[in-house]
C-alpha cells in the first residue's frame, strides 16, 4: 500500500532494481488512491524507472468505490485491476444469514469493513441469489462473473475444492446487460473500510516527502 514515511522515489528506484536484476519481470500496487498511483508512474516515467502495471484494491459488487476514480484511470492507462475481497468475505457466496461459517463468524476485520451497510448491501445480495437461481448456478458464479466485466483478474481465496470450481466457472457465465444493470441498480455509495480507511497521514499536517534526484521536494497532502 502507499508508504506516507519513505519517499516514493527511493520505493520506486529499489523496485526499478529488483526488476532490472530479473527477480521480478512487471510491479504493482495495492491499497492506493488513483492520485497515487498516476503520481508514482509519472515519477518513474520521468526517472525511467519501472511503473506500477497493475493495482490489487478493494472491489466487489457491494464496494464499488473504486469506481469513482481508479476504474477509469486504469482503462485509460491500460492497467491491470486485480482486486482483493472479490466474494465480500463470502458474503456474495450465500443468502445472508445461511451457512456462515466458523471462519466467517470469527472474521472480526471483515465484520468492520461490511456490518456498517448490511442493511443495503443485503438487497443486491438478495439480487445475486435471484439470477443464481434462474441461471441455475451458484451465488459465487454470478458474483465473480459480475467482476470479470469489470476487471482483469480477481484474487480469489479458497479453502475448499468446491470453492476452486465455482471460480472456474465463474470465467464461462456472461451475464446479460440487463442481470448486470440489476445487479448494479441498488447500490448506494460506501464509506471507505478497512486498509484503504488508514490510507492517510497519521498526523493532518505532515508532508510527504519524495526525491527526485539529489532534489527534495515537499507538497501538501
Amino acid at each position: 500500500m502507499w508508504d506516507w514515511n519513505t519517499p516514493i522515489y527511493d520505493i520506486l528506484d529499489g523496485l526499478n532494481r529488483v526488476v532490472k536484476e530479473g527477480k521480478a519481470r512487471y510491479i504493482g500496487i495495492s491499497n492506493c488512491f488513483a492520485w497515487q498511483i498516476a503520481k508514482a508512474n509519472a515519477i518513474a516515467e520521468k526517472e525511467g524507472f519501472a511503473k506500477f502495471v497493475s493495482i490489487q484494491g478493494h472491489y466487489n459488487l457491494i464496494f464499488r468505490e473504486e469506481e469513482r476514480e481508479m476504474v477509469p484511470y486504469c482503462d485509460e492507462e491500460n492497467i491491470a485491476l486485480t482486486p482483493y475481497s472479490a466474494l465480500a468475505s463470502g458474503r456474495l457466496s450465500r443468502k445472508p444469514g445461511e451457512a456462515d461459517t466458523k471462519r466467517a463468524a470469527e472474521d472480526s476485520y471483515a465484520k468492520f469493513k461490511y456490518d456498517a451497510t448490511a442493511d443495503t448491501d443485503n438487497v443486491i445480495i438478495g439480487r445475486v441469489c435471484e439470477i443464481a437461481e434462474k441461471r441455475g448456478v451458484t451465488m459465487t458464479e454470478v458474483s465473480l462473473a459480475w467482476l470479470l466485466t469489470k476487471v482483469t483478474a480477481p484474487v480469489v481465496g479458497a479453502t475448499k475444492m468446491h470453492h476452486i470450481e465455482g471460480a472456474v466457472k465463474a470465467t464461462e457465465l456472461e451475464l446479460t446487460e440487463d442481470e448486470i444493470r440489476y445487479l448494479e441498480e441498488p447500490y448506494i455509495p460506501h464509506p471507505l473500510a478497512g486498509v484503504m480507511a488508514q490510507n492517510k497521514p497519521s498526523n493532518s499536517k505532515e508532508k510527504h516527502v519524495w526525491t527526485t534526484g539529489s532534489q527534495k521536494i515537499k507538497e501538501d497532502n
